[in-house]
């Protein structure tokens, strides 16, 4: 009798090269609408997509979305009417390896390369020397600790808020990839489907680990204003845990905590309670 392990592989293997060619689901209208109303720029040969939407009349303020894993900047779809309410352009990038971006595999996926993604759509977009307000979220939020690493010249008067599951580098927690169910991104399919990179991509929970100095200590280090957004039911970051040791480590940072039955996708479970709470914080200043 054969080995479990070669039977099992026997199996499997034609059953992920069926899988692998089944085409992925057609997108439902509010993805279309929201590919049709962005753009591509070029980074290394690489087509990246995103969003950049004209808002408030009088202000010159620019905010910049990060997302998180596994989505996109359909994270934002909630919220970005009322950011245009606010700020002067709202911008949002899919991450290379995510959304309506190019997925290049064999490709190494790292949070440098990230960074240096929305390096380069800001100078596309001739914002080099402007203000801008980062927001982030999960994945983005080690983006955004990389940029404060940086120390730009156009960071340096920047507001940041964070929506965190990069902290868990220095936590002590194990970084759970769980996500509540009614809060699932209907563009996740544009990243799972493609299990050939999905272990390059996930290389960044190492990379936390790695450079966990750099990224956390770029945020106990920074004069920029920090804010958390912080939902308590969430599964990353359970409470009251997480709350203590960030109040602990980064006692400059303003916090908000949103009701009790909010867990890890506050923008889109909470979408009035976290807008109330990101204008108010941009507000302060």
């Amino acid at each position: 009798m054969k080995e479990w392990w070669v039977q099992v592989g026997l199996l499997s293997v034609p059953l992920l090269a069926v899988y692998l060619h089944i085409p992925p689901p057609k997108l439902s209208p509010a993805l279309l609408s929201w590919r049709s109303s962005g753009g591509y720029f070029t980074y290394k040969d690489q087509n990246i997509f995103y969003r950049d939407s004209t808002g408030a009349v009088g202000s010159s303020d620019v905010v910049v979305l990060l997302h998180g894993f596994p989505t996109s900047s359909y994270d934002w779809c909630k919220i970005w009417e009322g950011l245009t309410q606010r700020f002067h352009r709202v911008i949002a990038l899919d991450f290379v390896g995510f959304g309506f971006s190019d997925k290049p595999r064999p490709h190494r996926y790292s949070i440098f390369e990230q960074a240096s993604i929305v390096e380069g759509l800001v100078r596309h977009l001739g914002l080099r020397h402007q203000r801008i307000n980062l927001l982030s979220h999960d994945y983005g939020d080690t983006v955004a600790q990389e940029l404060l690493h940086r120390d730009w010249e156009m960071w340096s008067k920047t507001l940041v808020a964070l929506q965190l599951c990069s902290l868990t580098s220095f936590q002590g927690f194990s970084p759970k990839r769980t996500t509540p169910g009614s809060s699932r991104s209907t563009s996740r399919h544009h990243l799972l489907r493609n299990n050939g990179f999905l272990f390059s991509i996930l290389q960044y929970i190492n990379q936390r680990k790695k450079h966990r100095d750099r990224w956390v200590g770029a945020l106990m280090s920074t004069s920029v204003p920090l804010h958390l957004i912080y939902g308590p039911l969430d599964p990353v970051n359970p409470h009251p845990e997480f709350l203590q040791l960030y109040k602990k480590v980064l006692p400059m940072s303003t916090v908000s905590v949103l009701d009790d039955h909010i867990s890890h996708y506050p923008q889109l479970e909470d979408p009035t309670g976290f807008l109330n709470a990101y204008l108010n914080f941009i507000n302060s200043f």
